[in-house]
């Protein structure tokens, strides 16, 4: 079974996030760049079922200029064993990249797609879930366990009230959660071996998908600054203001 998973070129997540000046934006100038985490858990499942013999190949998927072929060589480096990208300007809007990857896994035959729940820039969990839509295949949402068993997969979501176990039937699209699996650190050896593998690239226009946007972003501005906490001398002061400063109580 072919496993594809997208994976997306995000922030570096320990990197201190700046505001354009003018609030259109995020400032990425000399910023550095990573595999958005949940991709990586989501490749790391990936990888593991082809180690345990359930997965025969795994293909990384991703939509963006040649800016990002250095985030994909990474996830090659990983150990998926090829990677296509779909050639196109790196702000695509959700809906865009579902019926992309929709053509891409229609063109691939994947059996099964794993991909994060969200990206930590966009933060808009929908990919996954528009494209079971439009695949027409069941979904498993935030997994922290996924187990495929001969034609279907059993897994586990995490939800409010705790965890559910859900089995569905193959193929299907799988969205991972954080505490699914920890990711691996690429070798050398297999850093060295990445330069070498498949990297297709494709034209957004050989995908038939309309990537113009649909929503515009009016302003981006940084959250207010918290005020300094404060020094209490005893429990009745702690009271006395969360009681009438806080009112909280």
């Amino acid at each position: 079974m072919k496993v594809l998973v997208p994976v997306k070129r995000v922030i570096d997540a320990y990197v201190s996030i700046r505001v354009k000046s003018d609030g259109t934006g995020v400032d990425t100038d000399n910023v550095k760049m990573s595999l958005n985490p949940f991709c990586e858990i989501a490749l790391e499942e990936a990888i593991r079922l082809k180690e345990a013999g359930t997965a025969s190949e795994v293909v990384l998927v991703s939509v963006g200029s040649s800016e990002i072929d250095t985030v994909i060589r990474s996830g090659l480096a990983m150990g998926a064993d090829r990677a296509i990208r779909v050639d196109a300007e790196n702000d695509v809007e959700p809906l865009a990249i579902a019926k992309i990857l929709k053509h891409v896994v229609e063109k691939e035959e994947a059996g099964l797609v794993i991909t994060g729940k969200q990206s930590i820039d966009g933060d808009n969990n929908q990919t996954g879930q528009m494209l079971s839509a439009l695949l027409g295949w069941p979904q498993a949402t935030f997994a922290s366990e996924v187990v495929l068993e001969g034609e279907s997969a059993k897994v586990t979501r995490e939800i409010d009230g705790g965890l559910e176990t859900v089995a569905i039937p193959l193929p299907a699209v799988v969205t991972t959660d954080l505490r699914l699996n920890e990711p691996r650190y690429p070798t050398l050896p297999n850093i060295m071996k990445a330069k070498k593998k498949p990297l297709d690239v494709i034209a957004v226009g050989d995908t038939g998908v309309d990537v113009a946007k649909r929503v515009t972003t009016l302003n981006v501005s940084p959250p207010a600054e918290r005020t300094a906490g404060v020094m209490v001398a005893s429990v009745e002061e702690l009271v006395e203001k969360l009681k009438n400063e806080a009112k909280v109580i």
